[in-house]
């Protein structure tokens, strides 16, 4: 550098220094000028001789044209490098990118030969004038900017600046096919106060760059696209362009299928043996109310994910809730069915249009076939009247000796005791004088004329032990009919 061109320089540093600034106008930061004695053979690199010759008398808060009816044209592109994060509960997409944006700047220009053949300065953005794009749909503080990061300036003007940053915007989110839905997210930048004819913005690319994109564990990235807009307000003739990304992502369902679609097809399963184990066990509604809980929790787990609307209801959730209605409504029916099936004696009997209703016409709906046990209703019928038969004659065997032994000799044949086989009719011709009518009930219609009060104790003792033997058999019938009502109904759910 020759000697006259420092001392221009330190004169004009100087005049920069006692010049009085006028107010409201912003200045850019003093770039620091070399002080000290200057000797011809002090020398200084090219790249800061550049730097203060682009940096004299520039301001950066004004648009760098040299003409104010010229427009300056921001070409600004993406390049995405991975998926962050969904929040589906607050509908907000999270990416980092690298925001390319280049434009020109009349203001930044210089010839190459003049110092030392340098063509492009790395600038601190800071020092340069910097266009004011924003995302308008951003969830995040306004207040958090992106990476200052440096400029590259070319020697024709061209200013090209990648500021890596990390983007939270709106995105509308459809869970209706959860968790196999997929989303379509939009980024729409522009300029937050200039218009068309000042700033106009334009696509540096024709797609978004993914060339360092880093697949994410979570989201599959299905499509991106970018498209420019240009709106018109009904208030301000000048155009607003902007430029919008799409992003078309899709679930990863291996996550949610092992941890959610898999356990609840399992806990589905124990629902259908909910339906098969028979009334009359005590674990149907065990069982039925256990796996009512376990779905119940699935639902709060998958609640706590799902956005707070109104808009969609997931697949999962809808599939959730029917299957807890199922095992409501099977909770609720297993109780009718125990009640239907426990019903005893002192119950009242099956009505008449419960009979028709349920057993006849449910029953040959269902086509079923009713069974208590293995025994049909008449099965059932015949087999308690054998047992009643036996139980009487076995009853009348044990009463009949204990008397013979007990009765008067006169009736003994000469004092013998006569052990007599015979049932109930031989014992009734053993008793001497007795005049005895037995009607086919086993009530005594006639006292005998003669003989001890101890055999007609005998008669009304069996008249008793086969009434109560009869009123067991058609309880014992109800009860089966009322089992029979509860087979049905439970086959029926």
């Amino acid at each position: 550098m020759r000697f006259p061109d420092v001392q221009m320089l330190l004169f004009t540093s100087f005049i920069s220094l006692v010049r009085p600034l006028p107010l409201n106008i912003s200045y850019s930061p003093t770039v620091p000028m070399p002080t000290g004695n200057l000797t011809q053979e002090q020398r200084y690199t090219d790249e800061q001789r550049l730097l203060y010759h682009l940096m004299q008398d520039y301001e950066k808060a004004v648009r760098p044209v040299r003409n104010a009816s010229h427009t300056v044209t921001v070409r600004l592109g993406m390049t995405m490098t991975n998926i962050f994060d969904m929040d589906e509960r607050n509908q907000v997409l999270t990416i980092n990118v690298w925001l390319d944006q280049e434009w020109n700047d009349e203001l930044l220009r210089w010839n190459p030969d003049d110092f030392g053949g340098i063509e492009s300065l790395r600038i601190p953005c800071d020092l340069i004038w910097l266009p004011d794009i924003v995302l308008y749909n951003n969830a995040d503080d306004y207040t958090v900017g992106y990476m200052r990061s440096r400029a590259m300036v070319l020697y024709t003007g061209t200013v090209f600046w990648p500021p890596p940053t990390q983007l939270r915007s709106t995105c509308k989110v459809d869970v209706s096919l959860f968790p196999f839905d997929e989303q379509r997210c939009s980024l729409k930048f522009g300029s937050w106060t200039y218009h068309g004819f000042q700033v106009d913005i334009t696509n540096r690319s024709s797609n978004i760059d993914l060339t360092n994109y880093v697949p994410s564990g979570e989201f599959d990235l299905v499509k991106v696209y970018q498209k420019r807009r240009v709106v018109k307000y009904t208030c301000c003739p000048e155009p607003y362009p902007d430029i919008t990304f799409f992003i078309h992502i899709r679930r990863k369902t291996l996550y949610y299928l092992y941890n959610i679609v898999f356990p609840c097809l399992m806990m589905s399963v124990l629902t259908l043996l909910v339906f098969i184990l028979p009334p009359d066990s005590g674990e149907k509604i065990a069982l039925g109310i256990t796996v009512l809980l376990a779905f119940s929790v699935f639902v709060l787990a998958i609640a706590e994910k799902m956005p707070e609307t109104s808009d969609s209801m997931p697949l999962i959730g809808i599939y959730l809730t029917v299957v807890m209605g199922m095992t409501s409504v099977s909770v609720v029916m297993t109780v009718l069915v125990l009640n239907c099936h426990h019903r005893g004696p002192f119950n009242e009997p099956v009505p008449n249009w419960a009979r028709v209703l349920v057993l006849d016409r449910l029953r040959r709906f269902l086509r079923m076939k009713l069974s208590d046990r293995g025994n049909t209703a008449r099965g059932s019928v015949c087999s308690n009247s054998v047992m009643r038969q036996m139980s009487v004659r076995v009853a009348m065997e044990d009463m009949k000796n204990e008397i013979i032994n007990e009765m008067h000799p006169d009736l003994l044949n000469g004092g013998k005791a006569v052990a007599d086989p015979t049932p109930f009719e031989s014992l009734l011709r053993d008793v001497p004088h007795a005049e005895i009518a037995v009607d086919s009930n086993g009530v005594v219609r006639k006292r005998p004329r003669t003989g001890d009060d101890l055999q007609v104790k005998l008669l009304r003792t069996l008249q008793i032990l086969i009434k109560r033997q009869e009123n067991e058999d058609a309880s014992e019938q109800m009860a089966n009919e009322w089992r029979h009502v509860a087979q049905v109904i439970s086959s029926l759910h």
